[in-house]
């Protein structure tokens, strides 16, 4: 017996998106409780895979199951799929368990040929409706199936408008969509070599063959790598009986959600049309009316869908996007999901469900995904700054953006990947512009409402967006867009604020957000429930000052070496390095000394009361001397000149110096300890400047908690040694300053040897913290700087590393190490405190791994404290679930 591919929709449930698919499940699901969702079927995931298993085939056993599943339909509509009287019409839809909006295929109106549209049109008594309605779905098919280029079905239907002299289709004439009809058929033809398939069964075939192979376009695959869906999970298809919204004025279509998807606030939020189909709403073709208008409109399928509206996300616990369409005066639901919405909709919108008593804390704390915290923690515009507002269009995704206007995306993603700032300017976007908009800072377009595609994938991202600026004039052959009779170039610097929907020429100042109060509440509620600690990798006062606004419990990475580029500093770092003596290195040491003290004061002050990890001198010495081609240079010169002949031989013992400290591998050469066996004067100076500051700060009454991290170890004996050099440098200020201070020395695992020996370097050690930015290379043998330009596209591409590992934590092998140095380190030290400081101690999912084999805390930028708090608190949640 054959594997079932085939549920009806009141055969599935709401527990089966696995194999239905989100949408396949919430149809069933709305179908079950009663809701006029018009009837149909899912064909599973599970026949996706298999086709792709059986090398693009269909499985043996589904087309014989769809039969009687279409016959199910017929019916209950009392239609015929393929009737020349009284057809029945279906739409062919994807759907995948994770919401993959736009990213692959759908067709409408399937089942039409010839023959039915003559039915379709006898049975509804209109037959512009009929033509309107064969006409989209020759443009959908021909694009979708066929890949015939959907620019060339636009330049007919702008043809046959500019022909009656009309500017919208819904002005054109049956007899004007009958010659669109004729015009769509000689352009197949002329494009594939063969004519329109008229067989409804036929076209039944090639669309779910279509939405399969709609799974692997480059724009799905695109949006599942950005949003960390897998690739072997499949799309379901849905085949669903037509309702139409483009029957006339008492039919139409929208698309609404249950609350604002950019502010959270609790209003019913969207946009309809009336005589359209669905996709007119979100492709932004026509601009629709807000949903509230449809109460002045029909105040009956208003209050109905209100109703409706608000059973949806009582039902679902969150707010929903529904699409709906009104046929004849009646009101069918298409599909609901979850809303996607912007970070402060997010935040606002789980805060209140809590309050309401609809979910719990721990709930609301899952539901913020945490990388979306990142639009709440950047910069905004300056409200005190003088714009030249020069467009003004909707307000569709919040945040504010500034960079040069492009108007193709493959531009956008070129001059990215260079650096370069830049605003993808459009007509409007489509599915395949989702790689342009990845790269761009924000979104312009002159087309389309706050549901076109544009405005809700610029919201998912993160990104700013203004839709529907008609103001705007885009001429894609010359590359430039005119605005109130003034033209700008391709290239042309500009600002836009998605929360004011303002179009500005030039740069503008941007300022630091201010959390909302939902915001401060739920990282409240965040650090009730998580047992990580956070803390912040800062290197000046000013940074650990933002880190304490942030939430941040503690320094857990200060790097000093960053303390001495500062260009009155390097000289003085020069004349230790170029030393030739102790005694002259001494000399050098003694001027950095009270700078130092200077540094470390700053920061252990803003940071009373919490940890401060501060790592010793970690980068190779050659790092803070010029660079080897631009001395040959400057002596190339000055032999040339010939008469400065002093100056001349002080950049030949420079070279020659430069040349004896550079290396042939400096990420594995003389750095972090090596330097301070080497060089332990040097680390002895740092901790002298630690503890004077702190001596300084205990007179003044602060309480303070330094932590000298020795980086880069390899032995226990390395870390010994240096202990004791730290541990001197203790003793001796706190004799000089009559004071006591307490204060804890530990080290940096950044290589393999240090996590295989830890339960050996635990015996010298209070404290472990994991660099794993130096792990992550050091294990996976990855030069970073080389990989991520070179070739770990081409392995993220080929599926062979799920994730880049500089980004997101190699569990299977630097994770091992990290919960074998754990383990070890603590059964040698059982009080020893383990953290993580490398840059993936701001990512959710590697802060998820750090719960998990009991790290203490974790350490990351400022700016990202918020997102680990609220990661910390997940981890908690699901480990506490498990």
């Amino acid at each position: 017996m054959s594997k079932k591919f085939v549920y009806l929709f009141r055969e599935g449930q709401a527990s089966m998106r696995d194999l239905l698919g989100g949408k396949g499940a919430n149809l069933a699901e709305m179908t079950n409780i009663g809701l006029p969702v018009p009837p149909g079927f899912t064909i599973t995931t599970e026949a996706c895979n298999d086709y792709y298993a059986l090398g693009r085939n269909l499985p043996e056993g589904l087309w014989e199951q769809i039969g009687p599943a279409l016959g199910d339909i017929e019916k209950a509509t009392g239609k015929k799929f393929g009737d020349k009287d009284n057809p029945l019409l279906v739409s062919v839809r994807s759907g995948a368990k994770f919401s993959m909006p736009g990213m692959m295929d759908t067709i409408l109106n399937l089942g039409l040929n010839d023959e039915t549209v003559e039915g379709l049109a006898a049975s509804t008594q209109n037959a512009r409706f009929a033509y309107d309605s064969y006409r989209r779905f020759i443009q959908m098919f021909g694009d979708v199936v066929l890949e015939v280029e959907h620019h060339e079905f636009e330049r007919i239907l702008e043809e046959a408008k500019e022909k009656q002299n009309v500017n919208y289709d819904s002005e054109l004439t049956a007899e004007s969509l009958k010659g669109v009809v004729e015009g769509y058929k000689r352009l197949i033809q002329r494009r594939t070599g063969s004519p329109f398939p008229l067989d409804p069964m036929k076209q039944l075939e090639q669309a779910i063959l279509a939405v399969f192979r709609s799974w692997n376009n480059d724009r799905a695959i695109v949006y599942r790598r950005i949003n960390s869906i897998p690739d072997n999970i499949g799309t379901a298809v849905n085949v669903q009986s037509m309702v139409f919204g483009n029957m006339g004025n008492d039919s139409g279509t929208g698309v609404a959600f249950t609350r604002n998807p950019s502010t959270g606030e609790r209003v019913l939020y969207g946009e309809y049309l009336m005589n359209a189909q669905g996709e007119d709403v979100v492709a932004g073709i026509r601009t629709p009316q807000p949903i509230k208008s449809l109460e002045d409109e029909n105040k009956a399928i208003y209050a109905q869908f209100v109703e409706t509206s608000n059973s949806l996300e009582a039902h679902y616990r969150d707010m929903q996007d529904i699409e709906f369409t009104i046929e004849r005066g009646r009101l069918y639901i298409l599909q609901t999901r979850n809303g996607k919405r912007t970070a402060p909709a997010a935040i606002r919108v789980a805060v209140e469900l809590c309050r309401e008593g609809v979910i719990s804390k721990e709930e609301a704390i899952a539901r913020i995904e945490p990388g979306q915290l990142d639009q709440l923690l950047h910069r905004r515009m300056d409200s005190e700054a003088k714009l030249e507002v020069i467009a003004k269009g909707l307000p569709a995704s919040p945040g504010a953006a500034s960079g040069k206007i492009v108007f193709d995306a493959d531009e956008a993603e070129r001059l990215g990947h260079t650096g370069e700032r830049v605003l993808l300017v459009r007509t409007e976007t489509t599915p395949d512009d989702i790689h342009g908009i990845l790269a761009a800072q924000g979104i312009l377009t002159s087309r389309g409402g706050m549901t076109s595609h544009a405005a809700v994938v610029a919201r998912h991202m993160g990104k700013p967006a203004v839709c529907g600026c008609e103001a705007l004039r885009i001429d894609y052959a010359h590359n430039t867009v005119t605005i109130d009779g003034v033209t700008y170039p391709e290239g042309t610097l500009f600002s836009i604020d998605g929360t004011t929907g303002r179009v500005i020429k030039g740069a503008v100042p941007m300022i630091d957000p201010e959390l909302s109060e939902e915001f401060k509440e739920l990282l409240g509620w965040a650090d009730e429930i998580r047992t990580l600690k956070v803390l912040a990798n800062a290197d000046n006062p000013r940074d650990a000052q933002k880190a304490r606004d942030f939430g941040a419990q503690g320094i857990g990475l200060c790097r000093t070496e960053h303390m001495f580029m500062d260009p009155a500093r390097i000289p003085i770092v020069q004349e230790m390095i170029l030393a030739q003596t102790l005694p002259e290195r001494e000399v050098a040491l003694a001027k950095l000394l009270p700078m130092q003290e200077e540094d470390f004061y700053g920061i252990l002050k803003v940071m009373a009361g919490f940890p401060v990890t501060i790592r010793l001198l970690d980068p190779p010495l050659h790092e803070f001397l010029p660079n080897v081609e631009e001395l040959v240079v400057d002596i190339t010169k000055l032999k040339l000149q010939g008469d400065r002949e002093e100056e001349l031989n002080e950049k030949e013992v420079l070279l020659r110096k430069v040349r004896a400290l550079s290396e042939m591998n400096p990420m594995l050469g003389h750095r972090g300890c090596r330097l301070g066996i080497t060089f332990p004067e040097i680390y002895a100076m740092q901790a002298r400047a630690i503890f004077q500051a702190s001596a300084r700060l205990v007179k003044e009454g602060c309480e303070i908690h330094p932590e000298v991290m020795i980086p880069l170890v390899i032995h226990v004996k390395e870390l010994a040694k240096l202990r004791k050099v730290t541990e001197e440098a203790a003793q001796t200020v706190m004799a000089e300053q009559g004071v006591t201070f307490s204060y804890t020395i530990g080290t940096m695992i950044e290589v393999p040897r240090a996590a295989l020996t830890a339960d050996e370097v635990a015996t010298a050690a209070d404290f472990f913290s994991f660099g794993t930015n130096d792990l992550t290379q050091t294990t996976l043998g990855f030069s970073r700087d080389d990989a991520e330009g070179k070739f770990l596209p081409a392995y993220l591409e080929q599926n062979i590393l799920e994730h880049n590992p500089f980004a997101v934590l190699d569990r299977i092998g630097v994770g091992k190490l990290m919960k074998m140095g754990v383990q070890l380190g603590r059964e040698a030290n059982p009080g020893l405190k383990v953290g993580i400081c490398g840059e993936h101690g701001g990512d959710p999912s590697s802060i998820e791994f750090c719960h998990q084999i009991g790290l203490n805390y974790v350490s990351c930028s400022p700016f990202r404290v918020p997102i680990a708090c609220l990661a910390a608190a997940q981890a908690a949640v699901s480990s506490k679930g498990q």
